[in-house]
């Protein structure tokens, strides 16, 4: 894969990751909560996502959604009502971002787990990521080369970028909730939610294009 393709690619990956979405809203809520130490099992999961997404473009799942009206509809329903799962339980905060402040010795709330499995279930339930791979990734393909080889660099670049970018999120979380204090994290945490809301609704709206 040639430099400037790579570099290419970083350029594009790096705006359309940076811009505001579901697993970078939840990178900031993490590090507003917890600190940014017990946020990175939330990263850990959308990096997992990212060669999800990726491995399934290679082998056609992208090109099944965009074919399939009803697989389209299945993955984009359930997404849509995961996201607003997540927002709902955001505008129902009444704090906890106490922890963010505390030792890690003194930290209660969620467990490794469940911080990296949400993350990894908002991604890999968004049907519009698999669309948007399905069209971006084969531009830095070079169909001359072995294809594997290049899917396998690029979603490496990807999900190192990926992290980077929401560890920056998480850091500014982080220290946002230092600033606000309790009651204004609260607030930060329901526009969160309210994001996420927005979010799903979108994403139950769209509708996949057609030819």
């Amino acid at each position: 894969m040639h430099i400037v393709t790579l570099l290419a690619f970083v350029a594009v990956s790096f705006v359309a990751i940076a811009t505001p979405g579901p697993t970078v809203l939840l990178a900031m809520t993490n590090g507003s909560r917890y600190g940014v130490r017990r946020a990175i099992p939330g990263m850990i999961g959308a990096m997992l996502s990212d060669f999800v997404l990726l491995g399934a473009v290679a082998i056609g799942l992208g090109a099944l959604l965009a074919a399939s009206e009803f697989w389209f509809s299945m993955l984009k329903y359930v997404g849509a009502a995961y996201l607003a799962f997540l927002g709902i339980m955001m505008l129902r905060t009444k704090g906890g971002f106490n922890a963010a402040l505390k030792p890690d010795n003194e930290m209660t709330g969620g467990t490794a787990f469940s911080i990296g499995l949400k993350s990894f279930m908002v991604a890999v339930t968004n049907p519009k990521g698999y669309l948007f791979f399905s069209a971006f990734l084969p531009q830095f393909i070079n169909p001359a080369l072995p294809q594997a080889t290049q899917y396998a660099v690029l979603a490496v670049v990807f999900a190192s970028l990926d992290f980077l970018i929401m560890l920056g999120y998480a850091v500014f979380g982080s220290q946002a909730v230092r600033l606000l204090k309790t009651a204004g994290a609260v607030w930060l945490e329901r526009a969160c939610g309210g994001a996420m809301l927005a979010l799903a609704g979108s994403l139950a709206l769209y509708r996949r294009a057609t030819t």
